[in-house]
């Protein structure tokens, strides 16, 4: 399929004085750039994406959500009156809120730092409770996922009580982002938060190296990082996600390590998320473009260290399973999250590690066939129970077609899960998935001379603040996190 040349127009800031400045994102031979001029700071230029090929397959997929029916604001100055404003395109799919900016390590990469900043922003459990209430009463759908983070969430000694609160609330999915150091060295406080309703761990893990390791956390922390993957073992922790932060010239040499090592523990590691590197403050130009990794980078540096096992090809978007989020709302009747979120915000597959091989879920099923036949039976559903029926119906007789079952893993029965997650919900079949194969992910978070504000608005990940405000993960951490931490915190001493 042939696509014409990207130039697009975009609003973005000067990543000087945060001034809105039009960006241009356009093609320039085989990568994508974007471009734009502060009439006070002069002409800005970074990589978009480094694959324009896939720039355009990953096009395909934009999915404009319904965004939420009670805003909080009206995005009349966007992206500064957060939020969530009526502006916004994608409900908030998964909710950040920060615990604390105390830590145990002192990250070069860190967006929080108690001792830098002087002072300790350490919400109440009153303030807690409060986010937790407007994340629940979003319409048309509640939040569904709430991620405690920091700083270093496990400094609070009150953890386990916050993690219930959650789990009394409703919230599906209750996770931890940790450097995972409390954790490695207390057996028992993994036990407390698995017995409080502790879905999943996600843990800083930025590789095997001490190279990797002193360059984003300070220290070899390896040792400890393996310690608590043991803990989540033994304790009945059974969901972790490693995430690492990717930078070219220190840890994009390990990617396929880690990605054989989470294979290798698919008992309780479940998931991968690569972050490549956001870069804050009057970076220098050539160092940021000579140490930038992209969506489209990641892609390649895994196929070249998995031996081809898993491609660029492998990869989508997550505004790719929008359709599947219509689809069982339309099913069961009940309004589901849909993940209409940027498509070059970040992207995903499943793998499968079946007798020491790399299987990704693309290569026993046909994905982009599957995309069509449900979005087709989406657009067509007209509310009726004849509708409903009818749709059911064509999905069933048409799914086995788009299913090479002697591809798959031996034991998964691809078709019957599918069908299952029609009538119980994504919930359940997810679950099943998880518990088979390799979730494998990177999000790109941005900073000031990359954004592109139609990214933000379309942001699933939001952060929710102690004054009522949901705020997209990239606009609170370029612009926001100051201004919240300062009036909320008390000084260090």
């Amino acid at each position: 399929m042939q696509f014409a040349a990207i130039d697009k127009v975009v609003p973005s800031l000067c990543p000087i004085c945060l001034q809105l400045v039009e960006a241009r994102i356009f093609q320039d031979g085989k990568t994508v750039r974007i471009t734009k001029i502060c009439p006070d700071h002069g002409k800005f230029e970074d990589i978009y994406w480094s694959d324009a090929d896939l720039y355009k397959k990953f096009d395909r997929y934009w999915d404009d959500g319904e965004g939420v029916e009670n805003p909080h604001t009206r995005g009349d100055n966007c992206p500064f009156d957060c939020g969530i404003c009526d502006n916004h395109k994608t409900g908030t799919l998964l909710a950040n809120i920060d615990l604390t900016n105390r830590c145990n390590l002192s990250c070069p990469v860190c967006f929080a730092n108690a001792e830098a900043s002087g002072r300790v922003y350490e919400p109440t459990l009153v303030q807690i409770r409060e986010m937790m209430i407007r994340l629940r009463e979003l319409r048309p759908v509640p939040c569904p996922a709430v991620q405690f983070s920091g700083g270093e969430p496990t400094m609070r000694e009150d953890l386990p009580s916050i993690l219930a609160m959650a789990r009394d609330m409703g919230f599906d999915q209750i996770q931890i982002a940790t450097n995972g150091i409390r954790l490695a060295k207390s057996f028992n406080l993994c036990r407390a938060l698995e017995k409080s309703g502790l879905n999943t761990v996600y843990l800083q893990f930025d590789g095997f190296t001490p190279k990797a390791n002193i360059a984003f956390r300070g220290r070899d922390v390896l040792p400890l990082k393996l310690k608590a993957i043991e803990n989540f073992r033994r304790s009945g922790i059974e969901s972790v996600v490693l995430v690492p932060v990717l930078e070219k010239g220190v840890n994009d040499g390990e990617i396929g390590d880690i990605i054989r090592f989470a294979a290798g523990n698919l008992d309780v590691v479940r998931g991968l998320n690569f972050q490549p590197i956001s870069f804050t403050g009057r970076a220098n130009q050539a160092e940021r473009l000579s140490r930038r990794i992209t969506i489209p980078d990641f892609f390649h540096l895994v196929e070249e260290q998995t031996g081809g096992e898993i491609t660029k090809d492998d990869f989508y978007p997550v505004s790719f399973v929008a359709p599947i989020s219509r689809l069982v709302s339309a099913e069961t009747g009940i309004s589901r999250p849909v993940f209409s979120v940027h498509p070059h915000c970040g992207a995903a597959t499943y793998v499968f590690h079946h007798n020491g091989h790399l299987i990704p879920i693309s290569r026993f099923v046909d994905l982009e066939g599957l995309y069509e036949l449900l979005n087709e039976e989406v657009e067509h559903f007209d509310g009726t129970l004849i509708s409903r029926l009818k749709m059911h119906s064509r999905i069933v007789s048409e799914l086995p077609k788009l299913i090479d079952e002697s591809g798959a893993p031996e034991g998964l029965n691809f078709l019957r899960m599918f069908l299952g997650m029609l009538k119980n919900g994504t919930r359940d079949s997810l679950r099943v998935i998880h518990k088979n194969a390799l979730f494998l992910g990177t999000m790109h978070f941005q900073d000031l001379y990359n954004v592109d504000l139609e990214r933000v608005q379309r942001c699933g990940v939001h952060y929710a603040t102690p004054d009522g405000r949901i705020i997209p993960f990239c606009a609170y951490n370029m612009i926001h996190r100051e201004e919240v931490e300062e009036k909320f915190s008390v000084p260090v001493r």
